[in-house]
């Protein structure tokens, strides 16, 4: 595409320079060129400068801009910078006292987290995902419906209502120690689980030619024209996993000293190798996702812990009823218990989230009608696993939390929403299909001729990005490559990897309850390994 781009636009400007050049004088087409060259120089430089006024006025609207401003008053008044030469004195303390790594994090920040909404004013007539758009809103509809319907039927507000002085007293003395705090839930259920959205998923019917219908294979994702890398696109995207030249020591060493650079760049091309060390991941994860603890954050944390001890919601029912279900049942995780309470209460409480993340509403009244918890999104069974995995690197909540807080808001709430993002659960699903069916012909035969939906085998590992799959240690890993690459693609790679590893068996069992039963211990599996080998196979 870009070649063809390219060529188009190099046949224009021959063109127009050839007809200059037969009504010119000899040598004039070389001071073209010139004034040519310094226009298109005129136009990148006005285009930066306006980029550039863009990004300041984002950082004024931003908490720690104060903090910004005061340090650079501070700097400015301080004995480092001539009042004579004060652009360039102030630049040097700047540098020097190590305020412009802490900018540059920040507009890095900026310009890495303004995706682009998946909307665009294309008309509904010729937009071919327009009907992914509109199940999309309608499952929110649908789900934001089933919880007001909980309301309705347990007499509870969705907003909550004040805590009795003696409820209050309670939930504050046990507030470390909350897996003790005792609380009916007897009559709460999860809104809904992966099977529920995967059934949505699997009903999606897409525009396709009445002459089609009867030549494409029935794919179970097939139909939606979303565009998904093949394996020979992975590798190119992921090639740096290949080349760990270095050996665990010496990397230790290499990312102490990316560390204290403290650049947010550095620490995201560390975790690319996939041998983070592990007692230096938590501060690494921090930098990449801008979430190092400023004092507005932990002033934000207690207004968030304040809410909780004094008003009580049915999403406070949902996530103690998530817990128990998940966390508190695993080998791994019930040590957390009591952390996971704080995390995943306060979390449902926070407006930032919903404000930070871009999701399709529509504005009828009727969508009105429906309304979600403060975080903009409904609770669903597991999503406290989706923290989990965060207690290994923190002993702070509050560092814990805002690490989470920046995963779930860039990555993890793509998987838990209909949506036409490129590493969405959708196009996720799509690439765990055409990876399978293009690299095992016979796995993906078999289950065919077993009418078994390969997606249904996976899906809850890609939807909960494998926590409470993988063991701690190699979840981590897969997660250091998330956030290395900036894509969760590696998830639909890793599941084709373990059916391929585990082929032999599949290829033996003739139901989905035994297929299940060999996919379902994943103790024995190791992340970097395994992608290392399919990603240098011919």
């Amino acid at each position: 595409m870009l070649v063809r781009g390219s060529n188009s636009k190099d046949t224009e400007d021959t063109t127009s320079s050839t007809e200059f050049a037969d009504s010119a004088e000899p040598g004039a087409i070389y001071p073209l060129a010139v004034r040519d060259r310094s226009f298109m120089e005129e136009l990148k430089d006005t285009s930066i400068h306006h980029t550039a006024l863009r990004l300041a006025e984002d950082v004024k609207t931003m908490k720690l801009y104060g903090n910004l401003y005061k340090t650079v008053q501070k700097l400015s008044c301080s004995p480092e910078v001539d009042k004579d030469d004060m652009k360039q004195t102030l630049e040097n303390a700047i540098k020097a006292n190590g305020l412009e790594t802490d900018i540059r994090n920040v507009i890095y920040h900026l310009i890495r987290n303004a995706t682009k909404s998946d909307t665009r004013p294309t008309p509904a007539s010729s937009d071919p995902l327009n009907y992914l758009r509109r199940a999309g809103i309608q499952w929110e509809r649908r789900v934001r419906k089933s919880l007001n319907s909980m309301c309705s039927e347990s007499k509870a507000q969705l907003h909550g209502q004040m805590r009795t002085a003696s409820d209050r007293e309670e939930i504050l003395s046990k507030w470390d120690e909350l897996s003790t705090y005792q609380i009916d839930l007897s009559n709460y259920r999860p809104v809904y689980a992966p099977k529920d959205l995967l059934d949505v998923l699997l009903s999606l019917k897409g525009p396709m030619k009445q002459d089609e219908t009867d030549f494409l294979p029935k794919w179970e994702f097939s139909h939606i024209s979303l565009t998904v890398k093949n394996l020979c696109q992975l590798r190119t995207h992921f090639s740096e996993v290949l080349r760990n030249d270095n050996n665990f020591g010496d990397w230790s060493v290499t990312c102490q000293k990316v560390l204290k650079k403290r650049h947010a760049p550095l620490c995201q091309q560390a975790l690319k190798k996939g041998v983070t060390p592990p007692p230096l991941r938590g501060a690494l994860w921090s930098y990449v996702l801008g979430s190092q603890v400023e004092q507005h954050h932990v002033e934000h944390w207690e207004a968030l812990r304040q809410s909780v001890l004094t008003n009580e919601s049915i999403v406070d029912k949902l996530v103690f009823k998530d817990v128990q279900l998940t966390a508190t049942n695993d080998d791994r995780y019930f040590v957390f218990e009591d952390v996971l309470y704080q995390i995943m209460l306060c979390f449902s409480r926070d407006t930032e989230i919903s404000q930070l993340i871009q999701v399709e509403f529509t504005n009828s009244a009727k969508a009105k009608q429906y309304e979600g918890p403060p975080c903009g999104f409904v609770p669903f069974h597991g999503i406290c696993m989706l923290a989990a995995p965060f207690c290994y690197l923190y002993d702070n909540p509050v560092s814990l939390y805002y690490t989470f807080r920046a995963f779930y808001i860039r990555y993890c709430h793509r998987l838990t929403t209909i949506n036409t993002h490129p590493q969405g659960i959708v196009s996720l699903c799509l690439l765990f299909e055409k990876l399978l069916q293009t690299h095992e012909p016979q796995l993906w035969s078999h289950f065919r001729e077993l009418q078994i939906q390969p997606i249904r085998v996976v899906f809850k590992w890609l939807m909960r990005a494998f926590s409470g799959h993988l063991p701690p240690e190699q979840l981590l890993i897969l997660w250091d490559l998330i956030l290395g690459y900036d894509s969760l693609e590696i998830l639909s790679l890793l599941a084709i990897i373990i059916l391929s590893f585990r082929r032999e068996s599949l290829m033996q069992v003739t139901s989905v309850e035994n297929i299940e039963a060999i996919l379902s211990d994943l103790s024995s599996v190791r992340v970097l390994p395994l992608i290392q080998l399919t990603l240098s196979r011919d």
